[in-house]
């Protein structure tokens, strides 16, 4: 095996990979098909390792790709942070920061901050990353995250913004239409929205909301965003952030001396960035925003 593998080998073996396809690697990474042809040959004659199978549902990777694919996700990650650091040299707020936030937050909260900041630092790019999934800052997944559980890993500087809290919510046309429930128990005789897949707020709720398990659950769904268009379209009770709640009229609190749950939130990013204009800046402006959006 020779020791010399370019990374551009890596990085078409990750495009194939993720396309599954000699064209559709191609197509995402701005090369000709025989160059990706060309590359995938290459590495598996430096690694001595079979990558792929032809098919006619087209290309199967081998258990040895399978097996690489972290590695090269990882590598295409650092490379992706690289380039981030480096673009970031210079006087002033400039280059790309890369923020990670779950769904309804990203889509409900971050927006007026991050366009007051991009107003204040013209040459300050943003990568949004929506996901529930805690990204990795370790692996510089992401350079600044959002996060709504206390951040474990030592090498991450975090601050705690406050709590956000949640509250059951319904459209008023739904309770003019079915009334409200008058107790915890009465919620079983309601249209609940909930979640799909168990997950840890979901056994957290239901510790505090019995009936808050998923075979009540008239509509099911994973997302977010995905409840909360449910509830403002008037189709049943689910649970939400006050806050976003307040901003619409029509959502009103159900119980709310019965059930109120609170998550700790917090802004994090690798200690390594804190000397970045960038990193700081923007992790200055999260904090003040959210800040004053969970007061």
């Amino acid at each position: 095996m020779t020791m010399q593998i370019g990374w551009e080998l890596y990085r078409t073996f990750l495009g194939v990979l993720q396309e599954g396809s000699l064209s559709g690697a191609a197509r995402a990474l701005n090369l000709t098909q025989p160059t990706v042809g060309r590359h995938v040959s290459a590495l598996e004659e430096a690694l001595g390792l079979a990558l792929f199978t032809r098919s006619q549902a087209g290309l199967l990777p081998t258990d040895a790709a399978l097996a690489l694919r972290s590695h090269a996700e990882g590598m295409h990650i650092t490379a992706a942070s690289l380039e981030r650091v480096a673009r970031g040299f210079g006087e002033g707020v400039r280059g790309t920061v890369r923020i990670s936030a779950s769904e309804v937050v990203g889509v409900e909260v971050l927006p007026p901050i991050l366009a007051a900041l991009q107003q204040v630092h013209p040459d300050l790019k943003v990568e949004l990353v929506l996901s529930n999934k805690i990204q990795d800052l370790v692996r510089r997944e992401a350079d600044i995250a959002v996060r709504m559980t206390s951040p474990q890993q030592e090498v991450l500087l975090a601050t705690r913004v406050g709590n956000v809290v949640l509250g059951l919510h319904a459209h008023k046309a739904y309770l003019d239409r079915r009334g409200s429930p008058a107790s915890v128990a009465e919620l079983t005789q309601h249209s609940l929205i909930g979640f799909d897949q168990e997950t840890p707020f979901l056994r957290s709720a239901r510790s505090l909301l019995s009936p808050w398990t998923r075979d009540n659950f008239v509509l099911r769904c994973d997302s977010d965003l995905g409840q909360m268009a449910l509830m403002r379209a008037g189709a049943g009770i689910g649970i939400c952030q006050v806050a976003l709640a307040k901003r619409d009229r029509d959502l009103v609190c159900v119980l709310p001396q019965k059930f109120s749950f609170e998550l700790a939130t917090w802004v994090a990013m690798h200690e390594d960035l804190r000397g970045s204009p960038r990193c700081r800046a923007t992790f200055d402006a999260l904090v003040r925003g959210l800040r004053l959006y969970v007061r």
